[in-house]
């Protein structure tokens, strides 16, 4: 398992930045890019058209990207060696999480350092993007979080035998990959390393999955106890079905913390 950090470019951060400011767009993810960019006008955004959007955003932050595009090359070469100094543990851990030896793969995973505050990652491509603001140990917790679904992912489908197609938001699988990040990084060889975790920290997972309550008790810790007795694809089994079951519960939590 390898994760190599790159500056993709201006044009692959505003790319990015749009995935998360199209019209349907919640405010939970689309109110992001103002608060760290209080330049960009989230009233203006809703009021244009999509090539208009673009143009308004790619505008606002060049002088941002030109200031900033040199220092995205040093935190590509800084991101690396930290991801490097821990690179035995993680796969150790993972290896030990997923019952697989990690060391055989995913070891052309690639993490984009872009403008855009919201990290997406791409299955199929083998990539996901890192915040520039953060630091290595921060950019660490980030890619052990995308890690953790490339290799979620590869254990489920090979045990599900079903399409990545299924995996992205707003399926149900995507919502309990999402969750389940904290379960696997209960490890105190991955949780020692990331400054995210636990949720006294911030968390590694969304903060509606965090004060998510499901048959009175918190979904968090109700995943972490199944991680805890079961096997992984016995858990991957039973966290979806408990899932399956209070779907309609989890779905309206989220859509009211989105707004």
């Amino acid at each position: 398992m390898k994760v190599t950090y790159r500056n993709p470019g201006f044009e692959h951060s505003i790319a990015s930045i749009l995935l998360f400011q199209e019209d349907d767009t919640a405010p939970y993810w689309s109110g992001v890019l103002s608060h760290f960019y209080p330049q960009i006008s989230d009233s203006k955004i809703k009021i244009l058209k999509t090539d208009q959007r673009k143009d308004y955003i790619r505008s606002e932050l060049e002088n941002v990207w030109n200031s900033l595009s040199a220092e995205l090359d040093i935190k590509a070469d800084l991101y690396s060696r930290h991801f490097d100094r821990y690179h035995g543990q993680i796969e150790d851990a993972l290896s030990d999480a997923f019952g697989i030896d990690t060391r055989s793969v995913f070891n052309d995973l690639v993490g984009n350092i872009t403008l855009n505050p919201i990290c997406p990652r791409f299955l199929k491509e083998k990539c996901f993007d890192v915040f520039y603001k953060n630091s290595e140990r921060g950019a660490l917790g980030t890619s052990l979080h995308e890690i953790i679904h490339y290799v979620w992912f590869y254990v489920w489908n090979g045990h599900f035998k079903d399409s990545y197609s299924e995996y992205d938001t707003p399926s149900l699988k995507w919502i309990l990959s999402e969750m389940a990040v904290e379960s696997i990084m209960s490890d105190d060889r991955l949780a020692s390393i990331n400054p995210y975790y636990p949720r006294e920290n911030g968390g590694c997972v969304y903060s509606y999955f965090q004060d998510m309550v499901i048959q009175n008790e918190p979904i968090l810790d109700t995943l972490l106890k199944m991680y805890r007795e079961n096997k992984i694809t016995d858990y991957m089994e039973r966290a979806y079905d408990f899932c399956l079951e209070n779907e309609s519960a989890i779905r309206e939590h989220i859509k009211k913390s989105e707004q």
